[in-house]
């Protein structure tokens, strides 16, 4: 489902689209350093803050301007690679365990934006949640409000829960790499791994015309409603383990993949499924025999 918005900007081709969106996050990226150079006083870490708040200001003000909510898609993955990038260089010498964290966050952030640009169709396309938002809000209710605060704001505060842990993991650099590095690194690597093969999957099976309507069942998604998510979610997960190793003091840190957690069950799940269940009648069915996340332990039961 797409919403078209009016004016030249519907006929408008992905080039065009690519490029206004470049435009906007640059400017995104100058207020951001604007206000990280003014403010001072304050822990790194609420500067960057501040600084993320400005940036994702600035995304939506450029999508109120092209009528577009999609514009902020890709700051989701953007943002936290640019924030570890500095985080690191602002903490000499690179230690292992830093460049642990920054690989994987650039081979996260980089699957992700290329997944985002491959599906996106240019200004005219909106991401179908959003066009439910819009069209389902409550009468008196600024479709303005809604976007900054539901689509904008809230997506940055959670991803920047997330970060909380990566402080510690690229910035202390006092303790050796330990086992708890090594199962981070298994995790967050088997996160991107599960996440890439899943939207793989699904690219791979949306483009069969001949399972046009029907409902995927296969690889990853024979196992779980949405193991995209699962990947996603083991992926913060990951790096609040780095940040444990790093310094353990920092356990609070776990707010973060606890918030992914519920973002993910308690919003993205069940939107995802109330769409599938009025697209698709057979899949309240599937919705019984498939667990919407973690498959169910007889996956793992070594058969004799």
């Amino acid at each position: 489902m797409t919403y078209r918005i009016g004016g030249n900007l519907a006929g408008s081709s992905r080039p065009a689209g690519f490029a206004v969106v470049t435009l906007a996050y640059v400017a995104a990226g100058l207020a951001a350093w604007t206000v990280a150079a003014l403010v001072t006083g304050p822990h790194p870490l609420s500067v960057t803050f501040y600084a993320d708040l400005a940036a994702t200001v600035v995304v939506f003000v450029a999508s109120v301007l092209v009528a577009n909510a999609s514009l902020y898609d890709p700051y989701w993955s953007v943002a936290p690679a640019v924030i570890v990038i500095l985080w690191v260089l602002s903490a000499p010498p690179l230690t292992g365990r830093q460049i642990a964290v920054l690989l994987l966050v650039l081979a996260w952030s980089v699957r992700l934006t290329v997944n985002w640009a491959l599906s996106w169709r240019g200004l005219s396309h909106e991401d179908w949640r959003y066009v439910q938002l819009r069209e389902q809000r409550l009468p008196g209710v600024p479709w303005w409000l809604i976007n900054l605060v539901g689509i904008q704001l809230m997506p940055t505060l959670v991803v920047f829960a997330g970060l909380l842990a990566v402080w510690p993991a690229t910035t202390v650099t006092g303790r050796p790499w330990s086992p708890l590095d090594v199962a981070a690194t298994a995790v967050t690597a088997g996160a991107i791994l599960l996440e890439a093969t899943a939207d793989r999957q699904l690219h791979r099976f949306a483009g069969d015309p001949a399972n046009r309507g029907a409902i995927i069942d296969r690889g990853l998604w024979r196992h779980s409603r949405h193991p995209n998510y699962l990947g996603e979610i083991a992926f913060w997960w990951g790096m609040w383990l780095f940040g444990l190793a790093a310094a353990p003091d920092w356990w609070w840190t776990v707010v973060g993949p606890v918030t992914m957690v519920l973002l993910f069950t308690f919003v993205s799940v069940p939107m995802m499924d109330r769409r599938s269940l009025i697209r698709r009648p057979a899949y309240a069915e599937h919705m019984r025999r498939v667990p919407a996340l973690l498959p169910r332990p007889s996956v793992f039961r070594i058969r004799g």
